[in-house]
């Protein structure tokens, strides 16, 4: 009913299945499902020959996202995960910024909020649930794109019940640390420090909200202000150009990175197990 309503609303058409992506007149499928269900419709919809954005995490596990980066490049087909704040342009001016302060010395980021209740997909480990897969890739995605693709877990605690609810972990890169913390039973700050050589980023909210992108930074106590884009269209629009340009990857979230933010989400799952 709700997606018959967004139809009348937009002048679409609406489905009411999965069978959607292998239609003919559609060029790029969205999935927003469960953690679980995404490597199957991934699948099916690279071998029907659509470009794909999938939300994070791509899969529950490294292998599976693997599965899928190989399907991505036998198919020749665009693959993109969405962490939507890698789209806009705070993470470009952050990225343009980083010489300022020299080599990377220490990061710190989180992602966490209370869910309220402990029912529904947050708090069942068959649908993926966690808060380490549903939040904890944001500052894992962040530290992987800092400090590249060989980052490693080297410490790791939490609180676990059926499911991690709370987790922090140190990550390394040859001298560089991070502390990642996440949570999905209490609010954590959404502030980013970035600490080099030579100097300091503070990002006030990297993260952005579901509408409306972070759009300031600080270099040196100096405040830097970007645009705020829509962080969702901004995915959307990465999918239309790498399909317009031919291409199979996006610069903002290549296939490396999230082949390597899924191993590090594995790694500190299994290091709290």
């Amino acid at each position: 009913a709700r997606a018959a309503a967004f139809a009348r609303e937009h002048d679409a058409d609406v489905s009411g299945g999965y069978d959607v992506v292998e239609r003919d007149d559609v060029d790029a499928v969205y999935i927003g499902t469960v953690h679980t269900t995404h490597v199957e419709l991934a699948l099916r919809a690279l071998a029907a020959g659509k470009a794909v954005l999938c939300e994070k995490p791509v899969t529950v596990d490294a292998a599976g996202t693997d599965h899928v980066l190989a399907a991505a490049a036998e198919a020749r087909r665009p693959f993109l995960e969405a962490y939507k704040y890698r789209f806009t342009p705070l993470w470009a001016e952050l990225l343009r910024r980083l010489p300022d302060v020299g080599a990377i010395r220490r990061v710190e980021a989180q992602s966490g909020f209370a869910a309220g209740s402990r029912g529904g997909r947050l708090f069942d480990p068959a649908l993926g649930g966690g808060a380490i897969l549903d939040v904890g890739g944001y500052p894992v995605s962040l530290v992987v794109g800092l400090l590249g693709a060989g980052v490693e877990v080297v410490r790791a605690e939490g609180s676990v019940s059926a499911v991690d609810e709370h987790a922090e972990a140190t990550l390394r890169a040859g001298a560089a640390r991070a502390l990642v913390e996440t949570s999905i039973t209490r609010e954590l700050p959404v502030h980013t420090l970035i600490e080099g050589e030579a100097g300091t980023i503070e990002v006030p909210n990297v993260w952005g909200s579901r509408s409306v992108s972070g759009s300031a930074l600080v270099v040196d106590g100096r405040f830097v202000e970007v645009p705020a884009v829509q962080p969702m269209g901004a995915e959307a629009d990465a999918v239309a150009l790498v399909l317009a340009e031919g291409r199979v990857e996006a610069p903002e979230m290549p296939w490396a990175q999230s082949a390597a933010i899924a191993r590090v989400l594995g790694e500190w799952r299994g290091a709290l197990r």
